[in-house]
């Protein structure tokens, strides 16, 4: 049965449409992320945002496939870069793909947005459409204090996350977690900044808490994300340890 759209499906799709605006930042970290993909993997990208990535991943020659929740997000994406069945709507603890399907999984500024059951679901989805020795990769926000970003609806007094975030992660609980579907590689946390479209105070603040993350006494803020790759077991690692 597929899921229902829920409160959390319905922020994303304003942001995906109406918001589009909000992912004029993503810039630096998407770019990163598409430097780990190397020309004619098959990859899956799974919450589109505003195309970027894809745009991106079809100039660097990569095989893109998108997933996403939102029925408007993916005909646009379909329409704008003609990627036709490549791209699906649908959620990712349910996934139309096959087993063994992609190279490469990527999930940037999602798994915050994911509940408990969600999120474990999402993990098992995710190791079934890799192949063997595949890799998921992404971007989560690092230790972010949920409480600093609750509203309030107006109309019913519903207090909810501005961004529909119901989980926030550290290195250690990130990998604590990747760790139990997959062999983890890399967990870091790293500073993306979007150079073209910030001010040149903004710049500074940024360079400043690279330089302190650098010495290890970096403190949360803005344009702060942990990264993390981690890969499917290979038939030749279960070999390695019978």
């Amino acid at each position: 049965m597929e899921p229902v759209a829920s409160d959390q499906t319905k922020i994303w799709d304003h942001f995906q449409n109406e918001g589009v605006d909000s992912f004029a930042q993503s810039q630096g970290r998407l770019e990163f992320l598409v430097r780990q993909l190397k020309p004619g993997i098959r990859a899956l990208n799974i919450g589109v945002g505003n195309g970027a990535l894809e745009r991106m991943a079809i100039k660097r020659g990569v095989d893109i496939w998108s997933l996403d929740p939102s029925h408007r997000a993916i005909d646009s994406l379909r329409k704008q870069l003609r990627l036709g069945e490549k791209a699906q709507v649908g959620f990712c603890q349910t996934m139309p793909f096959p087993d063994g399907k992609f190279d490469v999984v990527v999930m940037s500024e999602v798994l915050e947005h994911l509940d408990d059951g969600v999120f474990e679901a999402t993990l098992a989805e995710v190791r079934r459409v890799l192949r063997p020795g595949g890799r998921f990769i992404g971007t989560v926000p690092a230790r972010e204090k949920l409480e600093d970003a609750i509203v309030v609806c107006p109309h019913c007094g519903f207090l909810f996350h501005r961004w529909g975030h119901e989980r926030s992660f550290s290195v250690e609980t990130l990998t604590v977690a990747l760790n139990q579907y997959f062999s983890v590689e890399r967990v870091f946390e790293q500073f993306f900044i979007e150079w073209e479209s910030v001010s040149w105070w903004r710049k500074l603040q940024g360079l400043i808490k690279k330089f302190l993350s650098w010495r290890g006494i970096g403190t949360y803020g803005i344009c702060r994300n942990i990264y993390f790759c981690a890969r499917k077991p290979s038939l030749t690692d279960g070999m390695r340890h019978a």
